[in-house]
This record gives structure tokens, sequence and C-alpha cells, in this order.
């Protein structure tokens, strides 16, 4: 089972490059669709986003972009590995909007001065969750003198971590043991070498789906939402102020086809997964498998607002510089 395992993780950590969305490219590793007409309505808009579930909402999007299907803009889609190449695009202008952390955005944002970005919605809520092959686990008292086996350290995982803990009274310094990974795969081989039950692993969504054998124990959204009364936000769309200012109505259109899209995904499992698939986001059977737990969605105006700004309020509360030092301002949330 190990080596099944095992054997699967590397094959998502190999198909975790960059992915384009339309017909092969040799100058890049991005594509697009055929340009629609440069109306007043209309542009090119150049989209980013990671692999995982915030990559899985606009994949309807995407594959209509690859398959040359009408649209309202045209647009070049781009999946990244690491948020470091989102950042970097956004900043020279490579990208006009982009699916990043939402902490990232207020980091980015606050770096700036206000000037890069503004955030147009939440498009993926808490996807982090407690696993062990030990089933009594029931409670965050559970895990105390436990060893957390998890990635994300100096990430919003640990600052997630790191808060639900507190705010149950445990002390994520003294009275557990937070073992932190470089990347998901190694999270669960370490793991599967314990021949006891006093360690877990916390992993977003999908790769908890690929490690066989694990029962989920806790949600982390769950949590935070108790201690909170709020969501935890994992991801959000950015996009540039140079392009909004030059192009609101087709950043407002474009925004319509992403709902549509996220729609589509999570009303349509079966067919849904199968575009993952074929954009090389994660393999169908993990795809079908995980989506009902990716907390997918689509959040924008004042609701957006409010959840984003509640969330940001807690992290900052736990460590202002996983928000860039201070509270974004009003400019931070866009409104059509």
């Amino acid at each position: 089972m190990k080596k099944k395992i095992l054997s699967i993780f590397i094959m998502l950590v190999l198909t975790f490059g960059i992915i384009g969305c339309g017909k092969t490219s040799s100058e890049n590793n991005s594509e697009k669709n055929s340009p629609a007409p440069q109306t007043a309505e209309s542009a090119e808009i150049k989209i980013a986003a990671l692999k995982g579930p915030t990559s899985m909402g606009l994949a309807k999007l995407f594959d209509d972009a690859k398959n040359d299907v009408e649209q309202k803009n045209s647009y070049t889609c781009t999946i990244l590995q690491s948020p470091d190449e989102v950042v970097v695009g956004l900043s020279k202008g490579d990208f006009d909007v982009a699916a990043i952390p939402a902490n990232l955005a207020s980091v980015l944002y606050n770096k700036t001065e206000g000037k890069l970005l503004k955030v147009a919605n939440i498009n993926t809520l808490g996807v982090l969750y407690i696993a062990s092959k030990d089933d009594s686990i029931k409670s965050v008292e559970d895990l105390r003198g436990k060893t957390i086996i998890t990635s994300g350290k100096g990430a919003t995982p640990e600052f997630v971590l790191r808060h639900v803990l507190s705010k149950h009274n445990i002390n994520p310094d003294t009275d557990v043991t937070i073992d932190f990974k470089t990347e998901h795969q190694e999270v669960v081989s370490s793991y599967m070498l314990r021949s006891d039950n006093s360690a877990v692993v916390m992993l977003p969504q999908p790769f908890l789906t690929v490690a066989e054998g694990l029962v989920t124990n806790l949600s982390l959204n769950d949590l935070w939402q108790e201690v909170n009364d709020s969501k935890l936000v994992t991801g959000v769309l950015v996009v540039r102020n140079e392009f909004l200012n030059s192009h609101k109505e087709a950043f407002d259109n474009f925004m319509e086809e992403y709902k549509s899209s996220v729609e589509f995904v999570n009303s349509n499992t079966d067919e849904a997964s199968k575009i993952i698939a074929a954009l090389d986001i994660v393999p169908e059977p993990i795809a079908k498998t995980a989506l009902p737990q990716c907390n997918i969605v689509y959040i924008d105006g004042a609701e957006m607002k409010e959840t984003l700004s509640n969330y940001l309020q807690s992290l900052y509360d736990e460590d202002a510089k996983s928000v860039g030092g201070n509270m974004p301002d009003e400019n931070f949330y866009y409104e059509k």
C-alpha cells in the first residue's frame, strides 16, 4: 500500500509544472483560445491559477478556451505550481488576473501600497483536514500530546493550525509537536513509516484523497468557524489595477463566466473530473473523490468583503506578518 500511495504522489508531483489551457505554444507554457473581437466589452485576459482547488473551479472556463468555445473574452490560461511564480507574473504584467492564497493577496496589496491589485472574489474556503489511522480522534483536545505532521511552515496552514489549537487552550509549542515537511508527499510518507498512533497528518484536498488508509478526523474549516464565527478562506481571485482600469466591463464579463464555471464544476462532478484530468490538474479518480471536499465557491461583493476581512483580521491578530503587517483598507476589495 505504501508503494502505491507514494507512486500516486509522485505522479501528482511530476505533473505539477506549468500547464497551458489552450493549443501548444513553443514560446511559452501558457495557451489561449481564438482571440475574441476587441470591443468595449471584450479583451484578451491572461489568467493564472495554482494547481489544486483554485484551478479546479476555473476548469470549465479553461476547457472552453482550450476548445475554442465562444466566450465573451479571449483567455490565455496558465496553471502553475508555486505561488512565487504567480507573484512574479502579476508584478511583471504577465498575468491580468490570478487565483492565489487569500493572505498572499493582502501581503501583495500592502507591499505595493495598494497599487498592484484588488481582490475580486473568494474562490476556495477551507481545504485543510486532520487525518490519521486512529478513528478515535474526534476533537481538538484529542490532539494534545500528538505529533502533527504537515507542510506550510510560515504560511497559512501554520497560522490556521496554531490559531485553532490556541483557541482550544492547546499550546502549539508545548502541548503538541508540529513536524513540518517540505512537500505533501513527504508528510504522508513520514506518517506511513510510523507504527503507532502518536501522530496525525494535516493535509489539504486533493492530497488527502491520495493518502489511502487514513480516516478524516477533523475539518479545519469547521474548527475555524467554531472559534471565529466566520469562514476559513483559502483562495481568492485578484486583478491587476492597471488591467481593471482599462477593461472593467470585460473583467466583469469574465467574472460572470468564472461564476458559471464554478457552478458547473460543483454540479457536474463526473464531467468536471474528466476536464480537470485533461488539464493535468489532478487525475480523474482523485478529482472525482476530492471535489465534494474542496470547498470551491464563488463569493463576491459585500459577502466577500465581510468574509475575507474577518478572516484576515483573525490572521492579523495571530501574526501581523501573515497579512503583510497591516489590515488592507477599503480599496483592497473590488465591487462592480
